[in-house]
């Protein structure tokens, strides 16, 4: 199977039952994107594929063969972080760490969605040709990445941050 990861053309003989992520991490050795539930459920497995985040644990290698497959490595280098990886560094946005590579990817993932006006869950107007991130909207949008460490406060933040969202309301009573 030929594959471009992170920009690079690769070819990979496994099994046609191989995950994508076990394709990334056992064969090609790319250990960025991380196994937690293995079940869809946590998104520590969150890729870029064509752009469009997925749950790399759920997906099979040979439905992405030809595609586009972006990982935490493709997206910035120690010397220059990705703003995002940048903007979670800057807001705490990890403590652990073990699910910032998928929060990250599914951030970027994000964006791009409401680039392209995919409405979520809690959007209002389904017609509306543009989506404002609000803080609901962000939140509902990021639900299926889950941190044990409970660093939420910070990756909304930095999401804020490269996104261009308002910031949050505050929940101060005017006096």
């Amino acid at each position: 199977m030929r594959f471009t990861i992170n920009g690079q053309q690769t070819e990979a003989h496994v099994d046609l039952r191989t995950s994508l992520l076990d394709l990334l991490r056992e064969h090609l050795g790319l250990t960025g994107t991380k196994k937690g539930c293995n079940q869809g459920a946590c998104g520590a497995c969150t890729v870029l594929v064509d752009g469009e985040r997925i749950n790399s644990c759920l997906a099979l290698a040979v439905q992405y063969e030809g595609r586009e497959v972006t990982t935490i490595e493709g997206l910035g280098s120690p010397g220059a972080l990705h703003p995002m990886q940048q903007a979670f560094v800057e807001h705490d946005g990890f403590q652990c760490g073990y699910c910032t590579p998928g929060q990250i990817c599914s951030a970027l993932g994000m964006a791009a969605e409401l680039q392209r006006g995919v409405p979520s869950y809690v959007t209002e107007d389904l017609s509306a040709t543009s989506i404002e991130l609000t803080h609901d909207e962000l939140r509902e949008r990021m639900s299926g990445n889950l941190c044990r460490c409970g660093a939420y406060n910070g990756i909304v933040d930095a999401i804020r941050e490269v996104i261009g969202a308002p910031p949050r309301a505050e929940t101060r009573e005017a006096a």
